[in-house]
Parts: C-alpha cells; sequence; structure tokens
C-alpha cells in the first residue's frame, strides 16, 4: 500500500498523499528499528528433565534471558522442533521460563538444533525471526510398556525372602524416635513421647530391602526387540521403585544390582541405545 501510494503522490502531485506516504515510511522506520532491536541481544537455553520416555509427553523447560541493559523484550516467541512457547514481557537484564508438553515417538538419541524466535512486535507490520545456533542432545528412554516379566521377578523375590536396612522408610521395626516434621504420616506419630515431652514425635522406621535381582537380556524370550526392551525396562523402574536392587546383564557387560536413581538412569540409557539405528 505504501509503494501504491507513493507512486501515487509522484503522479498526483498531490500534499496530502505525500504526507501519507511520509507518515507510513515512518511506522515502517520505526518498526524495523524496535522490531530489530527486540530479537538482539536475547538467548535462549533448554532443560530436560532427568527421564523421558518414548511415546510420553515430559515438560521441557525454555529460558529466555533478555541481555539488553535498558530495553526490555516484547510478544516473543520460541520455536523448538515445532512447539511454541510464548513470552509476553521480560524486562532488561532478566529472564523467564516457559514450559511446553513435547514428545518423541521412539528411544534412541535426539538432538535439537537451529531453534528460532520471532515476534511481531511492535505494530504487527511484519513478523522477524531470527535462528539461534545452538545445539542441544539428549537421550529418549524406551517406553515403559507392563508385561509378565516384573510378574515373574517379583515372584521370585518373594521365595529368596527378604530382609531389613537401616535406612529410613515407613515400613519395618523402629529405628528412633524424632520430633514431628511437616510432610510425616500422622499415624507414625508416638503419642507416648509426645505426651511426656509436650512436643510432636515420630517415629523413624527401617525400610524393607529385598535380595537383588539380576535381568539377563539374552535370557528375555520376546521375540519382538522392542516389546522386549520396553518391558525390560517398565520391570527395572518398577523393582527399582520397590526397593529391590535390579542389574542388568546385557551385550557382555554386568551393571551390579543397585536401587540408586544413577544406577537407574544408566541402565535405561543402555536400553534406549540398544542397536541404536
Amino acid at each position: 500500500m505504501t509503494i501504491f501510494l507513493g507512486v501515487s503522490a509522484i503522479n498526483t502531485g498531490n500534499n496530502l498523499i505525500y504526507l501519507i506516504v511520509a507518515a507510513l515510511l515512518s511506522f515502517m522506520g520505526i518498526s524495523g528499528f524496535f522490531g530489530k532491536n527486540n530479537l538482539s541481544s536475547v538467548e535462549v537455553n533448554i532443560e530436560f528433565p532427568q527421564e523421558i520416555y518414548a511415546r510420553g509427553d515430559f515438560p521441557l523447560k525454555i529460558n529466555l534471558i533478555n541481555k539488553k541493559r535498558i530495553l526490555p523484550v516484547f510478544l516473543m516467541k520460541v520455536n523448538v522442533a515445532g512447539y511454541v512457547a510464548f513470552f509476553p514481557y521480560i524486562d532488561s537484564r532478566s529472564q523467564s521460563s516457559r514450559y511446553i508438553n513435547i514428545s518423541f515417538p521412539r528411544r534412541g538419541r535426539y538432538e535439537i538444533k537451529d531453534l528460532y524466535i520471532y515476534s511481531v512486535f511492535p505494530f504487527n507490520f511484519f513478523t522477524r525471526y531470527k535462528t539461534i545456533h545452538k545445539t542441544f542432545d539428549f537421550v529418549v528412554f524406551p517406553e515403559l510398556k507392563a508385561c509378565s516379566l516384573l510378574t515373574l521377578y517379583e515372584k521370585d523375590r518373594k521365595l529368596k525372602g527378604d530382609r531389613t536396612s537401616d535406612t529410613t522408610g515407613y515400613e519395618m521395626d523402629i529405628i528412633s524416635i524424632r520430633e514431628y516434621a511437616y510432610g510425616d504420616p500422622m499415624k507414625y506419630i508416638n503419642w507416648k513421647a509426645t505426651a511426656k515431652t509436650g512436643k510432636l514425635k515420630t517415629k523413624e522406621l527401617s525400610s524393607l530391602l529385598y535380595r537383588p535381582i539380576i535381568i539377563d537380556f539374552d535370557e528375555v524370550i520376546i521375540k519382538d526387540i522392542e516389546e522386549k526392551i520396553s518391558c525390560i525396562a517398565y520391570s527395572v523402574s518398577r523393582l527399582i521403585k520397590n526397593n529391590t536392587p535390579i542389574g542388568l546383564k546385557i551385550k557382555g557387560r554386568l551393571y551390579p544390582p543397585d536401587i540408586s536413581q544413577p544406577h537407574k538412569i544408566n541402565i535405561l540409557k543402555e536400553l534406549a541405545l540398544y542397536e541404536e539405528h
């Protein structure tokens, strides 16, 4: 429209049309200056959760950082793998975070690169884009599928028996009496000790520690490899959640039985990258 009015002003020599064209060009100039400045000195970081499973939505945290000393950022959108997060306003020298739900269809190693930001600020005349040249690598764990393998190992665990641990829990013998802390279950309050001291006291109980189990990948009789991996991943997750030390023998490597979170992550990562395409 500005070009059309400019040609009309030249042909007609009408001063009013010249003023309109001048006003439109001024708006375009202001829009270009502030629009380009809005995209400058902006950084994007992505934070992944510790556990990402195939075919399951997970919250991806996007941090938008405004490094400008004076001007804020307005109406900014961040596009990550086709998912968009909207940031209406970020003050100068500050940052803001948004979460988007994202999912991946298969297990394995992934990367997100060349994400971009864009904005219609200030007048919604143009949408300006800027590519952020960053690469984010991460591993998607196998989909967790319930299967009969877990039932088999749970029966084997019960047959072998169990023992108590000196770590605190809510299952077995009393280890000590301590002061009540916010969040402690009310049924574990020791009312005798509370009556004597005049303060709420809580019983600390020992946790149940089960006999260790080792899963041999090659001995699990499931023909479909993806079903097999998903079944083992599900069994490992559930057994560790129930304080059962679980190990894995796979491709000549042995992960000794343990119940720690890093141990669980290592096994799931090994399964996720098994015969990676």
